[in-house]
């Protein structure tokens, strides 16, 4: 299986026929169909490292303020507890099996929802550890590599670029330079195979305008440590909304 990326915005995503969604389904129609999805999201952390364990997922609504419709959607799909114990021992001692404290939140269920729709195939989320820096959350990305192999589509959710605080919400906002070149930025070293030019975010020029803080970067340092050495990489729904990168990475796809 390839290995995604995706920039997954606003929730709002779930309840419109935009661009992204498009782009979103046609991937789910693209792709060879998984045995098994693993959604790294920016949206859960946790001290240590949680693993999905359900026979069936919940929805978590992880937001406040958006319309009634959007907590009106549900994403159910079955999990897989005995996948996730076999993650749970592909990364002891970092993880363990999480039966219900948490499910599928939004960095997952938005993008899904377009992406494989029917809700048939085996889901679990994977938890990032407040505690762990940038080159571990990489080294649990390469210890699911294997994953690969075995059917899982891994997919890391976040944005590249993500500082709500300077998001400007109007129609027609500008863009502003520093977030584009930031985004080209982390693209060109992407495809190059780069990967400890990202794993050192904190010496990117503009870093902390363009995220600060990193959980939303995080994702795709799973997806880096769990490619292969000279895959091809192809960047879709590649655009930059004011201070957010909708831009995602998909990885060893033929």
């Amino acid at each position: 299986m390839p290995v995604l990326f995706v920039g997954h915005g606003s929730p709002m995503n779930a309840l419109e026929d935009n661009a992204y969604t498009r782009a979103w389904r046609g991937l789910g129609e693209r792709l060879p169909r998984p045995r098994a999805i693993l959604v790294i999201s920016a949206h859960w952390e946790t001290k240590g490292v949680l693993i999905t364990a359900a026979a069936r997922q919940r929805t978590i609504h992880d937001f406040y303020g958006f319309p009634q419709a959007l907590f009106d959607v549900q994403y159910t799909p079955p999990g897989d507890p005995e996948l996730a114990r076999t993650i749970a021992q592909m990364l002891a001692p970092y993880a363990r099996a999480d039966l219900d404290s948490w499910g599928l939140d939004h960095g997952a269920w938005s993008v899904l929802l377009s992406m494989y729709p029917e809700q048939d195939i085996p889901t679990l989320q994977l938890s990032m550890d407040i505690r762990l820096g940038p080159q571990d959350h990489y080294r649990i990305g390469q210890a699911l590599k294997p994953l690969r192999d075995q059917g899982v589509l891994i997919i890391g959710s976040g944005d590249i670029v993500h500082n709500l605080r300077l998001f400007d919400r109007r129609p027609g906002a500008v863009t502003p330079q520093w977030a584009v070149d930031f985004n080209e930025r982390v693209k060109a070293r992407i495809a190059a195979g780069d990967d400890q030019a990202l794993i050192d975010y904190a010496a990117l020029p503009d870093v902390h305008r363009a995220f600060p803080e990193p959980e939303h970067f995080h994702p795709l340092l799973y997806v880096l440590g769990a490619r292969e050495p000279d895959e091809p990489v192809e960047f879709l729904t590649d655009d930059v909304i004011s201070a957010v990168s909708m831009t995602s990475a998909l990885i060893g796809a033929d």
